[in-house]
């Protein structure tokens, strides 16, 4: 990527981004057929499956398990939808938008205007250094770390440790975090009324389910589905800014529209997990254009050639090792992990 000079980046690539954000501009009206069929081509197979499970549970709970991944991968599925919902982008009605993301919420256990005011916030700096925090993961600079007390630099460590930031930290965010908006930077004034409202609907949608089929029951299939989902989503989320070929500035060089596509993922998705993840490995299209509903992203990448190789490319292997970075360097300007800190610190 093209360096910025002097706290600004060079005309001709700035020129190149304002040329992408008005193509992909043409491309953020909603289809409200489109938007139903995704809908029902979503919740039918997950119904259906989680009907299954149910009938399964019982005698056959090891087939059930088994059922657990593809209904898992089909609520990663729903929170896509969600997502668009939340972006405005889904249907043509806000109205529509706002009804079917929280019908989705009951579902991904995800409060929707919560999670729709953090994420527009996440939106708006993303590859921001000075406006972190919120609707990200976090991520230190090498000199922040530096300069962490050892109980600190442990905790930051522990946080960012595979294990715990993509497999301990979905599932807890999605079922327990949310709950309280703990770790939102959100205002509690802001935040805890509409999370309370979505805890209420979450209670008595659930409640309702174990009257009639039971408390055992009930959790032996939603708690399963609601785990595959959740390592879905939130290495989905985290590969899409944590790469090591990734964009941060401070306030007085970043552009939202160069961060978009330099600081968000090209993910190379199959066919099939580009279905179940309503193509969100077009990130960096999405955060151009957010507007563009998920249904028109590749539609919208394949009428424009720079589309297809201006953002960093992640295959899935590499999305895999990159889970394992943890510090902006910002003299390198790029992702290291704590290995290669410690051999630059035995080099020195």
């Amino acid at each position: 990527m093209q360096q910025p000079i002097d706290g600004h980046y060079p005309s001709d690539l700035r020129n190149l981004v304002q040329e992408l954000y008005a193509h992909c501009k043409k491309y953020g009206a909603a289809n409200n057929g489109r938007a139903l069929w995704q809908l029902i081509s979503t919740a039918v197979p997950f119904f259906s499956l989680v009907a299954a499970m149910f009938a399964l549970a019982p005698s056959h709970y090891g087939y059930a398990l088994l059922l657990a991944i593809p209904a898992g991968g089909l609520l990663t599925r729903f929170f896509a939808l969600q997502h668009d919902c939340g972006h405005g982008s889904f249907f043509s009605e806000r109205r529509v938008n706002e009804r079917v993301g929280q019908l989705i919420s009951l579902l991904t256990f995800t409060p929707y205007d919560h999670w729709r005011r953090s994420h527009a916030i996440h939106h708006a700096g993303s590859g921001n250094l000075d406006r972190r925090g919120v609707g990200d993961v976090e991520t230190l600079t090498l000199r922040e770390y530096q300069a962490l007390t050892p109980m600190n630099k442990l905790r930051y460590r522990i946080t960012r440790h595979p294990i715990v930031s993509l497999v301990i930290g979905p599932p807890l965010y999605f079922l327990v975090l949310q709950r309280l908006a703990l770790g939102s930077s959100l205002s509690k004034r802001e935040s805890l009324p509409a999370i309370f409202i979505h805890n209420a609907a979450l209670l008595f949608f659930y409640g309702v389910l174990c009257y009639f089929l039971g408390i055992i029951a009930v959790l032996s299939v939603v708690l399963p589905v609601t785990l595959v989902g959740a390592w879905i989503g939130g290495w989905l989320f985290f590969v899409q800014h944590q790469f090591e070929e990734t964009l941060w500035e401070g306030a007085d060089k970043w552009d939202v529209k160069i961060a978009a596509l330099k600081g968000s993922s090209h993910l190379m998705l199959n066919p099939i997990l580009n279905w179940f993840s309503c193509d969100i490995g077009l990130h960096h299209i999405h955060h151009l254009s957010s507007r563009i509903p998920n249904y028109r992203l590749r539609e919208c990448m394949e009428a424009h050639q720079e589309l297809k190789t201006i953002a960093p490319k992640l295959s899935v292997v590499s999305a895999l090792k990159s889970v394992r970075l943890a510090l902006w360097d910002e003299a390198n300007r790029k992702l290291i992990s704590f290995r290669e800190l410690r051999l630059n610190y035995a080099q020195a």
